[in-house]
């Protein structure tokens, strides 16, 4: 089986993409670059209000799943009312951040792979280039930051949109007070759990934005190489948001979380 063959040059090509994108935030912070206000507003438009019709539609089902799930065993068991902490601790952990954060992948990081990938099949990049313009903090990082901060607050939303299928099902199938449902999820649900799930969103939102400018960046400049950057972002970033959360898993069972 014949494998291709990948150059030292490709493989480093990820990393120092990264190291261009760290250096051009620390220039942000000193106040040596500026970005470009209206691209950032139109993008963290499209991140955010958008976005939230499909981010309460994905959570909302998943936290009527968990329930229901969890309500078929533990109605056994007497126990229906621990549902709530089944949803809460779920939701808030795990499923609120990374549900949010594959919806992410597949509607924005790709938009931001086959953008960035179209202008650099009509060398609109080269143009930015040949202008002194560096495409890294005008095009890269209004992106990455959109996502950097508005992610942690889908996330909150998400927690929300999850629980309110929780209390959905719970009220039902189980003819669980609203009220009980909800002081049982507020003493179960702890800051950790929380603190968690938000430092958790703000990861994958770096992750999503980089490696979607990543691939657009790097396409190649035909139609083909734009619908071939935006499948590569999709895999990329979901794979990555995977990884991540498992490292996440095992930070945080090593610290006690």
């Amino acid at each position: 089986m014949h494998l291709p063959h990948l150059s030292l040059a490709s493989l480093l090509r990820p990393v120092t993409f990264l190291g261009q994108v760290l250096l051009a935030a620390v220039a942000l912070v000193r106040g040596r670059t500026r970005l470009s206000a209206r691209d950032l507003a139109r993008v963290s438009t499209d991140s955010s209000a958008r976005a939230l019709p499909i981010v309460t539609v994905v959570n909302l089902l998943v936290g009527s799943i968990l329930a229901f799930v969890g309500a078929v065993q533990l109605v056994k068991f007497g126990a229906g009312i621990y549902v709530a902490d089944l949803v809460g601790i779920a939701v808030a952990r795990e499923m609120a951040a990374v549900i949010t954060a594959v919806v992410m992948c597949g509607r924005t990081g790709a938009a931001f792979a086959a953008e960035l990938a179209t202008m650099q099949a009509n060398e609109e990049i080269d143009a930015y280039e040949v202008l002194g313009i560096d495409p890294v903090p005008y095009l890269v990082l209004p992106r990455v930051l959109s996502l950097l901060i508005l992610l942690p607050l889908l996330y909150i939303y998400g927690c929300l949109a999850g629980l309110l299928g929780g209390v959905m099902v719970g009220g039902g199938m189980l003819q669980l007070a609203p009220q009980a449902y909800l002081d049982r999820t507020a003493i179960v649900l702890g800051w950790n759990h929380l603190g968690l799930g938000l430092v958790k969103s703000v990861a994958f939102g770096a992750l999503i934005g980089i490696v979607g400018c990543y691939y657009g960046l790097h396409a190649k400049r035909n139609a083909a190489g734009v619908g071939q950057a935006t499948t590569q972002a999709v895999v990329a970033s979901i794979v990555g948001v995977i990884v991540v959360d498992s490292l996440f898993a095992i930070l945080a069972n090593a610290l006690g979380l």
